[in-house]
């Protein structure tokens, strides 16, 4: 199959770095990430772009993204570039997106996204023709979610995928419209029902690692956040992943990494995992 990839970078999220690295102490994890004043970190918002068979498809870690960006109040402030503006320079509209593999569904908007749902002016969904895809056990999740995350469900998210008529949900075996080389691994420490894409490469498959792996500092087993919703569970299916890549030769696509892409991941001598090699741009790989 003919098939290729590259990184879209969407708008960056700011959260609150004792919330992001759990319960490692400050002292250590300001050595990985520098806060602002108020505490919080960047993180990226990355997305990947799977071209195959002349089907352009989208897999993104929640939906931050998948609200159409709200018009400008004030025409002196540059326009905030994000997953359009990327779909763009790889010469692609967002009509031409044939589907959008969803990860999970959890959403941090941006403030002016989330003034905007606030008021009730909630934006339309992106992609008008895309099939939206994402797991099926998860799509429970987020019709009934738990008090511990509802507030990282946009009940207008929701409600527009499902009146989409677009909605697709998926086990673990795969999907019909994604074909061949596609298969999922199913993660519930972050949240429940999440689905992680493993994709067949020439030179080895590539895991998205939606919020199972963040960043390159989550190759520490005992790193976790205070959004997981079950430390425990996480800890052991990261392990299990990052077995299969180095086994397999793999590499992990990390979406929220603020400088790094993708890696291929090796285990040292003390059994630790480690970046073999990293890519902090990845704007096409067809190897």
């Amino acid at each position: 199959m003919n098939r290729s990839l590259s990184t879209l970078t969407g708008r960056s999220r700011k959260l609150d770095g004792g919330a992001v690295f759990g319960s490692t102490p400050r002292r250590a994890w300001v050595e990985w990430m520098s806060p602002d004043y108020d505490n919080q970190v960047e993180m990226a918002s990355r997305a990947l772009l799977v071209q195959q068979n002349g089907l352009n498809i989208l897999v993104m870690a929640g939906t931050d993204a998948l609200l159409a960006p709200p018009p400008r109040t004030c025409r002196c402030q540059p326009p905030a570039l994000g997953l359009l503006e990327g779909l763009a320079r790889h010469g692609l509209g967002e009509g031409q997106i044939h589907a959008v593999v969803l990860t999970h569904l959890h959403a941090v908007l941006p403030h002016d996204v989330e003034e905007a749902v606030r008021e009730g002016n909630a934006p339309r969904l992106l992609f008008p023709v895309a099939r939206y895809l994402t797991g099926r056990r998860h799509w429970l999740r987020a019709r009934h979610p738990h008090p511990r995350d509802r507030a990282l469900f946009v009940p207008q998210i929701v409600r527009q995928l499902e009146s989409s008529g677009r909605l697709k949900l998926l086990d673990e075996q795969g999907s019909d419209l994604l074909g061949d080389g596609w298969r999922f691994h199913v993660s519930d420490g972050y949240t429940p029902g999440q689905l992680l894409p493993e994709i067949d490469m020439p030179g080895g498959p590539i895991v998205f690692a939606g919020d199972l792996v963040p960043a390159v500092h989550w190759l520490r087993l005992d790193l976790t956040t205070a959004f997981d919703r079950n430390p425990e569970c996480l800890i052991d299916e990261k392990e299990r992943l990052l077995d299969h890549l180095v086994a397999n030769g793999g590499r992990l696509f990390l979406p929220r990494d603020p400088g790094v892409a993708m890696i291929k991941v090796m285990r040292d001598r003390q059994s630790r995992y480690q970046p073999f090699d990293h890519h902090a741009d990845l704007h096409r790989l067809d190897s």
